[in-house]
């Protein structure tokens, strides 16, 4: 078997309303409207052209587990979510690459990687 690509994450939040708010306006995620009804408060987003999936459940312990979303520019990213009053860490060098990370309202890590030209 050879996975053809990435098709969502998932990601259990404590207060859904919260988390979407979050990933809409500080992240520029946008909802999808195909979410079926399930027997779980959640919603589905959309993110370059990918899914992330929130779920209300009990959020695990933080043990490392993140994800990455890719920006263009990690300082204006930074910039603009410290204006909001989010804590995000300063950006490093990760070989070509620099990164920077942040928690969602239910303390769900997000890193923001900015990615050199080529890669």
């Amino acid at each position: 078997m050879k996975a053809a690509g990435l098709h969502h994450v998932s990601i259990n939040v404590a207060d859904v309303g919260a988390a979407r708010e979050f990933y809409l306006s500080a992240l520029g995620l946008e909802v999808r409207p195909d979410r079926p009804e399930f027997s779980f408060d959640g919603a589905w987003l959309n993110v370059g052209g990918q899914q992330v999936h929130l779920i209300h459940a009990e959020v695990p312990e933080q043990l490392g587990q993140h994800f990455a979303l890719r920006v263009d520019d990690l300082d204006e990213a930074v910039s603009s979510l410290r204006a909001l009053g989010y804590e995000v860490t300063d950006p490093v060098a990760v070989g070509r690459n620099r990164q920077s990370f942040l928690d969602d309202p239910s303390g769900n890590r997000v890193e923001l990687q900015e990615v050199s030209s080529g890669q």
